[in-house]
């Protein structure tokens, strides 16, 4: 499509390509963008001055704003009409009488300021060309992976209920070596399919130039001749393992003869053997593949003295990247909105995580493994937690809060007492009291803070009598203080009646008192 805006890790592979000196032509094709597409963001790259570590370092977002905006390249709107001709001649061409010249005068008839016969011809032999090329594959050592799914299925049984289960059988070929890999899984969901494309490259001791899938949902969410959409999860993958993800085109079946004539040897070599014996689960299932994948990898090429996996020691095994020391841990996502308390929802556990609260009330998108949830705001990640599997928990960054949320959030039992000890020894009893006698200690923490904060209003000494004044009685509660306060009853020198003068709705020793 015109004018598409080229994804940002498509533009730094551009960039990171062409500072190790791959012509435009090579990029062009590995990465499938057009020529003009990776001059271009060459050509922005250059007047930029910037550097490769620079580039790096820069977000999406930032990344954008260098290489994107007015920049998108101008269509003629005259070969873009005549382009979107070819299509339709193509077909009727294929009709008994069709002639090139027929369909010139159609199309000049309909488009009297169009192209001559002589450029129509012209154009519409490079679109024929650029839309219809054969070419043969020459596989490099490294280079790439290929991948696909058998169509015949083998199975498993359930003990419990006897019932026969089908599961997939996933394949992998290098393309040089032709060493090839197997396994069985559940599905071709994007986490079976992940976690395979992963095993299979564990089992290569390294990773590949590109991974060369076929166009399954579990790797392409929509397929397209020029610039198909990963699937956000094998792109993340392939971000892990530093290579490239370079989907096979739709029914083109050159793109991936290997892998498919790959997939014909092992119904020989491994489905007849498997067809007669009875699994129980997929680990008894994989053990067998594997011992019978090893028998392959082992067996002379026809025609040659050499095995499947000597061609890979010798030539192919030192060309892989070295793998990570870590193994990739699937990303999830989903989108919540910040509430007035600094906190995000994870729908997924029932948990909550704490923001900055600049963001409040902002829309958030939550990026989470097994292990670890990370917080975007727009391109940029403002948190990043453990991630908590307890239900209804809080996990707070302190950092994150107001300053009077984080006053709040530091409340405990442990600091009130604290705080009223500092003060006086009795002071600390009857704060301990307040809180044995509620249900739960935050439901006293406000009438802690009130009674301490009498401190500044009526100084040290008469909040320390007013608080042994209320021990004495054994009532607890924010209003002993205050009305001991209101009435002058801490003065502990003069004999007064904790009652006089209060209204009966106040009477602290009687039944009718309500804090």
């Amino acid at each position: 499509m015109a004018n598409k805006l080229t994804d940002m890790s498509k533009i730094r592979k551009v960039i990171k390509f062409h500072c190790k000196g791959k012509s435009n032509l090579f990029i062009s094709k590995y990465l499938s963008l057009s020529r003009n597409t990776v001059k271009k963001y060459i050509s922005l790259f250059k007047v930029s001055g910037y550097s490769l570590d620079y580039i790096a370092e820069k977000s999406d977002a930032e990344l954008e704003a260098i290489f994107v905006g007015n920049t998108a390249e101008k269509v003629n709107p005259k070969l873009e009409k005549l382009y979107s001709y070819f299509p339709q001649m193509e077909r009727e061409l294929k009709n008994v009488g069709a002639t090139v010249q027929q369909q010139w005068e159609l199309y000049f008839a309909a488009n009297p300021d169009g192209v001559k016969t002589s450029q129509f011809r012209v154009h519409f032999k490079n679109w024929s060309n650029r839309v219809n090329p054969v070419m043969h594959i020459q596989h490099k050592s490294g280079d790439k992976m290929y991948v696909d799914y058998a169509g015949k299925k083998p199975s498993i049984v359930d003990e419990n209920t006897g019932e026969v289960k089908e599961v997939e059988f996933f394949v992998a070929i290098l393309g040089a070596s032709q060493y090839t890999y197997a396994e069985a899984s559940m599905s071709q969901q994007k986490e079976d399919f992940v976690n395979s494309v992963e095993n299979a490259m564990r089992y290569f001791g390294g990773t590949p130039e590109a991974i060369v899938p076929d166009n399954l949902k579990s790797a392409v969410i929509k397929s397209s001749r020029f610039e198909p959409t990963i699937n956000e999860t094998l792109a993340d993958l392939a971000e892990h393992y530093e290579t490239t993800i370079l989907p096979a085109r739709a029914y083109k079946p050159r793109d991936k003869s290997l892998v498919e004539g790959a997939v014909k040897i092992l119904y020989r070599r491994i489905y007849v053997h498997l067809k007669n014996r009875t699994f129980f689960n997929l680990e008894q299932l994989n053990e067998a593949i594997w011992e019978l994948l090893d028998l392959h990898n082992r067996k002379k090429l026809t025609g040659r003295p050499y095995s499947r996996y000597e061609l890979f020691l010798e030539d192919e095994k030192d060309k892989l990247r070295p793998l990570p020391l870590e193994r990739f841990q699937i990303k999830y996502h989903s989108f919540a909105t910040v509430m007035q308390n600094g906190h995000v929802l994870h729908s997924q556990d029932k948990n909550y995580y704490s923001v900055p609260y600049q963001y409040i009330r902002k829309k958030v998108k939550l990026l989470y493994t097994q292990s670890v949830v990370e917080v975007y705001y727009k391109y940029n990640r403002i948190a990043i937690h453990q991630r908590s599997n307890k239900a209804y928990v809080y996990t707070t960054n302190a950092e994150h809060l107001a300053s009077t949320h984080q006053f709040v959030a530091d409340w405990s039992a442990t600091r009130f007492i604290d705080w009223a000890n500092s003060i006086d020894p009795c002071v600390g009893e009857f704060i301990i009291k307040i809180i044995e006698n509620r249900n739960h200690p935050e439901q006293a923490f406000k009438s802690c803070l009130g009674i301490l904060s009498f401190e500044k209003k009526v100084g040290k000494e008469r909040l320390i009598n007013a608080c042994k004044r209320a021990l004495d009685f054994k009532i607890y509660s924010f209003k002993t203080i205050q009305n001991i306060l209101e009435n002058n009853l801490d003065s502990l020198d003069e004999d007064k009646d904790l009652n006089q003068d209060l209204p009966e709705h106040h009477n602290i020793r009687g039944k009718h008192y309500y804090e």
